[in-house]
């Protein structure tokens, strides 16, 4: 059977379904928080696929001692309009209710391209090619969410952009011309808000897409997520080694600044993991922030908590009325490959899910203290 990976950036936007449906504005009681750093986030992540809002709320708390001043908030165009010109609001209060209960700024992830697909669109919309997709219906649907949200600060349009234009190259300066009429139009209303896409590093590197990332070096920001990994999904890099990955960005993206979208190092022997290499490679990744902050617009760590075994990858998972493939990335219907990204997802947490707190916990809360 094909599968299709659900993989990281569904991470939150799942955990709100399951939710009770209770409203929380976004204008919530504010606490008086703790001295953070704006640029250096966290993906805050439930341990369990259900949740109550009283466990999310603690969630929140127990990430803002770390001093984090930022977080990745995945909203989905289908869960925000699902009827043309009707929003509905409830997942997204309540997320971001905790983000600035919390005063945490937002890397708002809203998905035109997700790897190898489009999407997900609402259903009005259907499933329109890269050439049809509205400029306009794109920037009404920002600006509605930008509008009721003042602590998002950087929008990453596309993720995994890379493998959308693997095989389809001839599509770049059609969807470069989408990008920029609804950068020019979103600045035109949200002069402050930061706009940019996101690749794989790990993807680009492994399958030789460089020239992919170079000609779509647009926006504001150029943002990259990374796995220390193989084309198979298996840990193949010394903590040192990654580092040096890290360091190849800045000679992609020409001037322009970098976003650090979803780093992580996976705990699990199965792929190559360990605690003790997740801590290094932790501790090596700060170094390369120190060592390049004025290059850097923001830097997240993936993720706060790991999950169930088996509840990281997704066959066939229906999300509205589209079938999201994130991190697709070629990986195709491997069960080999499905299974070690599983694992690898699964425990690239800093605290185990059952709440037991990973080496790498206690020094991310160094790091941070340090740069504070």
């Amino acid at each position: 059977m094909d599968k299709k990976i659900l993989g990281v950036i569904i991470g939150i936007a799942v955990i709100i379904v399951v939710v009770s449906a209770i409203l929380i504005l976004p204008n919530s009681e504010i606490n008086t928080p703790q001295k953070v750093n704006e640029k250096i986030g966290l993906v805050i992540n439930s341990p369990n696929q259900s949740t109550t809002l009283q466990d999310l709320d603690e969630i929140y708390s127990i990430a803002s001692e770390t001093g984090i001043g930022r977080s990745n908030v995945y909203l989905f165009w289908n869960l925000v309009e699902p009827v043309r010109g009707e929003f509905d609001w409830k997942q997204s209060d309540a997320l971001m209710s905790f983000n600035k209960k919390n005063d945490f700024k937002v890397t708002l992830y809203f998905s035109i391209i997700n790897g190898e697909t489009l999407g997900p669109f609402p259903s009005w919309i259907g499933k329109p090619p890269i050439q049809s997709i509205g400029e306009d219906r794109v920037v009404s649907i920002l600006d509605a969410i930008l509008s009721r949200y003042d602590i998002i600060d950087t929008v990453i349009i596309s993720g995994d952009t890379e493998s959308q234009f693997r095989y389809n190259e001839q599509n770049i300066p059609v969807y470069k011309d989408l990008f920029n009429g609804v950068y020019d139009k979103i600045k035109e209303k949200h002069p402050n808000v930061k706009i940019g896409n996101a690749f794989a590093l790990h993807h680009v590197l492994n399958k030789n897409l460089l020239h992919i990332v170079s000609d779509l070096t647009i926006g504001d920001f150029v943002a990259f997520s990374y796995f220390p990994v193989d084309s198979l999904n298996e840990i193949n890099k010394t903590p040192q080694q990654a580092k040096e990955d890290l360091q190849q960005v800045f000679d992609l993206v020409d001037d322009k600044k970098v976003g650090i979208f979803e780093i992580s190092w996976s705990t699990s022997n199965f792929v190559g993991g360990s605690d003790s290499t997740q801590t290094e490679f932790l501790e090596k990744s700060f170094e390369f922030y120190t060592e390049n902050e004025s290059k850097l617009e923001f830097f997240t760590w993936y993720r706060q908590y790991d999950r169930p075994e088996g509840t990281c990858v997704i066959a066939e998972q229906e999300i509205g009325n589209d079938i999201l493939s994130v991190g697709g990335s070629g990986f195709g219907s491997s069960e080999h490959v499905i299974e070690r990204l599983s694992n690898y997802i699964c425990n690239a947490g800093l605290i185990n899910n059952d709440g037991n707190l990973k080496s790498s916990w206690n020094e991310f809360k160094k790091q941070i203290e340090m740069i504070n």
